[in-house]
């Protein structure tokens, strides 16, 4: 089983995107250098998912 990192004090952002949405949206904190954790803003205890921060550029870059 892998580790999950400890979030406690993370610092989250939501989508510039998420308008009007409320709690719709997705956050993520960059204060990990080589993970990107994404989390429902809706559910701010529950399941993380983890990016590398290469899959998250890559990700990312196909909304540009």
């Amino acid at each position: 089983m892998r580790n999950t990192p400890d979030l406690s004090t993370a610092v989250w952002h939501k989508s510039s995107y998420s308008g009007g949405g409320g709690d719709n949206c997705l956050e993520v904190t960059r204060d990990l250098p080589a993970l990107i954790p994404v989390r429902d803003s809706k559910t701010p205890e529950g399941p993380k998912l983890f990016f590398s921060s290469v899959a998250w550029a890559a990700f990312t870059s196909s909304f540009k």
